[in-house]
C-alpha cells in the first residue's frame, strides 16, 4: 500500500475541491440552475458531476493548505470567480424581464403580478412570458453547452487559487449597463407604438371631449401591446444571441490581463 502524505492529500484535495468550488458557485448565481424550483440536491448532484469532468483536465494545483489562512482565501476568489461567471449570465436574462416590466406599464398590466419561480418575488406577467420565452431559447441554442464550455475554459486562464483582480469586479459591474440597453431595445417597438396610440387617443380627446377616453384607451393600449409583442416576438431570439454572445465574451475576458 503506497504511503498518503500531507502533500498527495492536499493536491488531491485542491484538484478537486477548487474546481468544485468555482462550478458550485456558477450554478448557483447562473439563471435556470439557481431558480427556487430547482432543488439544491439537483444543484449538488450537477455541480459534482461536471467537477468529475472537468477536474481531471486542470493542472495540479500547489500550494493549497485548507486549513491555512491562505487556503481560505484560494476558496473564496474561486467562489467570487463562480459567481461573477453567473452573474454575467443571469444580467442577459434580466434584460429580458426589465423588458417585460417596461412593457406591461405601458399596456396598462403593471398590476397583474406574479410569483417569480427564479428568486421567489412578484413581477409582471409579461416579465415571466419573457423568461420562459428566453430560458426555452437558451436550451434550444445550446447555451448550457456554450456555458459548460467556458467553466472549462475559465481554468486554462484563471487556475485554481489565482483569483480576480478589481478591474474583473469593476468589468462585472459595468457590464450592467448592457442589461438596461438590451431591456430597452426589446421594448422600444412596443413602447413606440404605445406612445402612438396614447397620441391618437389624446386627440380624440381633444376632438369629442364627451368620448370616454380612458375607457376606450385602455383597451386599446392592451390590445395594441399584445398586437406589436405578437409580431415583434420572433426579434427575441436575435436580441437574446447578441446578449448572450456579449455575456460569454464577458465570462470569457475575466482574468484577461
Amino acid at each position: 500500500m503506497l504511503p498518503l502524505s500531507a502533500e498527495s492529500l492536499n493536491a488531491v484535495i485542491a484538484g478537486y475541491f477548487l474546481p468544485f468550488v468555482r462550478i458550485a458557485a456558477m450554478i448557483t448565481s447562473a439563471p435556470i440552475f439557481s431558480a427556487m424550483a430547482v432543488p439544491a440536491r439537483v444543484r449538488l448532484i450537477f455541480a459534482l458531476a461536471l467537477t468529475a469532468v472537468i477536474a481531471p483536465t486542470v493542472g495540479p494545483v500547489s500550494g493549497f493548505s485548507p486549513f491555512s489562512l491562505s487556503g481560505v482565501g484560494q476558496i473564496l476568489s474561486e467562489m467570487l470567480i463562480g459567481i461573477a461567471m453567473g452573474f454575467l449570465l443571469n444580467l442577459a436574462f434580466a434584460a429580458f424581464t426589465v423588458a417585460g416590466q417596461i412593457i406591461a406599464m405601458q399596456m396598462g398590466l403593471g398590476f397583474s403580478l406574479m410569483i417569480d419561480p427564479s428568486n421567489g418575488a412578484q413581477a409582471p406577467v409579461l416579465s415571466m412570458f419573457y423568461l420562459l420565452l428566453v430560458t426555452l431559447l437558451f436550451f434550444t441554442m445550446d447555451g448550457h453547452h456554450v456555458l459548460i464550455l467556458l467553466v472549462h475554459d475559465s481554468f486554462a486562464h484563471l487556475p485554481p487559487g489565482t483569483g480576480l483582480v478589481v478591474a474583473d469586479y469593476w468589468r462585472v459591474a459595468a457590464w450592467g449597463a448592457q442589461m438596461f440597453v438590451g431591456a430597452v431595445l426589446v421594448a422600444l417597438p412596443a413602447v413606440v407604438a404605445l406612445l402612438m396610440v396614447n397620441a391618437a387617443l389624446g386627440v380624440m380627446g381633444r376632438a369629442a371631449p364627451q368620448l370616454n377616453i380612458f375607457a376606450v384607451g385602455f383597451i386599446l393600449t392592451i390590445v395594441g401591446g399584445f398586437f406589436v409583442m405578437t409580431y415583434t416576438l420572433s426579434s427575441a431570439y436575435w436580441h437574446l444571441r447578441d446578449l448572450l454572445g456579449l455575456a460569454f465574451s464577458a465570462m470569457a475576458g475575466l482574468g484577461a490581463r
